[in-house]
C-alpha cells in the first residue's frame, strides 16, 4: 500500500504529527493499549520461566514439552508486536514506516482479536443465562487453564482490540482518508468481481458448517469436541460464521461498485478478511502441528473448515487490496 500517490495529490499527509497533536483521547487509548498486554505478556513470562501458575495440576499443557514452550514464546513476541504498533500509530516516527509495513501487523492482530471480542462476551451472557455448559460436559473436558486466566487474559485482548481500533482508524483517515472515504465510485473489472464471488461462495460454505455447528450439529467433529459441545463453544463457531459472512459481504459490494458510502464494506472486508484468515491459518497450524493429548488429532471436516477460513480471508482480503489499488490510481 504504497503513499506516493497520496503524497503526490495531499502535500499536507507527509508532515509529521507532534506528540502534542494526538489529544487526550489518543493519549489514554496509548497507555490504555499498553496497559492492557501487561496481564498476558506477565502470565506468558511466567510460564516460560518454568511456573504453573494458573496451571491446574492435572493440565494438558504440562504434556506440552518443547513444542508448548516454543508456542509460548511465539506469542509472547506476538503480543509484544502490539507495544509495537501502538507506538507507531503515536509516535511521529511512525509516518516515515512504509505503508504495507504497517498495515500488515494491524491486519493480523484485527483477524485474531476480532472472534474474541465477538466470543467471549457471548459466552458470558450464555453463563449469565444458565445456558452454559453443564457438569456433564465440564466433566468430560480435560483440565487446561484455571477459569481466572481466561477472564484476565481475553478482558486484556478485548481492551487491546477496542484500543488499537480508536488509534489506527484516525492514523488511517489522516495518513490515507482519500482510499477509503467517500462512495465506492465504478465497479471494478471483471476478473475481480469473479475473485469477490468465489470469495462469496467459500464464505458461504464456511458460515454453513460454523452455523451448523454453533447450534449443536456434531458431525464432522472429533468425539472429544462433540462430548464438550456446549452453548458456549456454539457462540464461538456463530463468531466465525459472522466473520466469514462479512468477509464475503464486503468483497462483493467492493466490486460491485456504486453509491453507498466506502467506509462501511471496507470496514466489513477488512475485519472478516483479516479474521477468516489469521484464525484459519492459526487453528490449521496448530491442528497439524501441536498434538498435546491422545487422540485429538483433528478431523478432515475441521481441517478443511480451517482451510476454507483462510480462503475466504485470502480472495476477500484480494479484492480489498484492488479496490485500494484503483482509489490510489483515482
Amino acid at each position: 500500500m504504497s503513499t506516493r500517490a497520496v503524497h503526490a495529490t495531499h502535500p499536507m499527509s507527509t508532515a509529521q504529527p507532534s506528540a502534542l497533536s494526538l489529544g487526550t483521547g489518543r493519549r489514554v487509548l496509548r497507555a490504555t493499549a499498553l496497559a492492557a498486554t501487561l496481564p498476558y505478556l506477565t502470565l506468558k513470562a511466567a510460564w516460560l520461566a518454568g511456573s504453573r501458575v494458573g496451571i491446574p495440576e492435572d493440565s494438558i499443557l504440562l504434556r506440552g514439552g518443547t513444542t508448548l514452550a516454543v508456542g509460548n514464546a511465539v506469542t509472547v513476541a506476538m503480543d509484544a508486536c502490539v507495544i509495537l504498533l501502538v507506538l507507531v500509530l503515536t509516535r511521529p516516527w511512525g509516518r516515515r514506516i512504509p505503508g504495507w509495513l504497517l498495515t500488515v501487523p494491524v491486519f493480523v492482530a484485527t483477524g485474531l482479536l476480532t472472534p474474541i471480542v465477538l466470543g467471549y462476551p457471548s459466552q458470558l451472557l450464555v453463563k449469565a443465562l444458565g445456558t452454559g455448559a453443564g457438569e456433564a460436559v465440564r466433566a468430560a473436558r480435560e483440565p487446561f487453564l484455571e477459569p481466572w486466566v481466561f477472564a484476565v487474559v481475553y478482558t486484556g485482548f478485548i481492551i487491546q482490540a477496542m484500543a488499537l481500533a480508536g488509534l489506527f482508524v484516525p492514523y488511517a483517515r489522516e495518513r490515507w482518508g482519500r482510499r477509503w472515504q467517500g462512495a465506492l465510485g465504478r465497479r471494478l473489472p471483471s476478473p475481480t468481481g469473479v475473485v469477490a464471488g468465489a470469495a462469496a461462495l467459500a464464505g458461504a460454505a464456511v458460515a454453513s458448517a460454523q452455523v451448523y455447528w454453533a447450534f449443536g450439529g456434531r458431525g464432522g467433529l472429533s468425539a472429544e469436541a462433540a462430548a464438550v459441545y456446549s452453548a458456549e463453544t456454539g457462540v464461538v463457531s456463530g463468531a466465525h460464521a459472522v466473520c466469514a459472512v462479512a468477509a464475503a459481504a464486503g468483497a462483493l459490494v467492493l466490486a460491485r461498485g456504486g453509491a453507498l458510502p466506502a467506509r462501511w464494506p471496507l470496514a466489513l472486508t477488512w475485519t472478516g478478511s483479516a479474521a477468516a484468515l489469521s484464525w484459519g491459518a492459526w487453528m490449521l497450524t496448530a491442528a497439524l502441528g501441536v498434538n498435546l493429548g491422545e487422540g485429538e488429532y483433528p478431523t478432515t471436516a475441521t481441517l478443511l473448515a480451517y482451510a476454507g477460513q483462510m480462503i475466504t480471508g485470502l480472495l476477500a482480503g484480494a479484492v480489498l487490496v484492488r479496490y485500494l489499488h484503483g482509489r490510489r490510481e483515482a
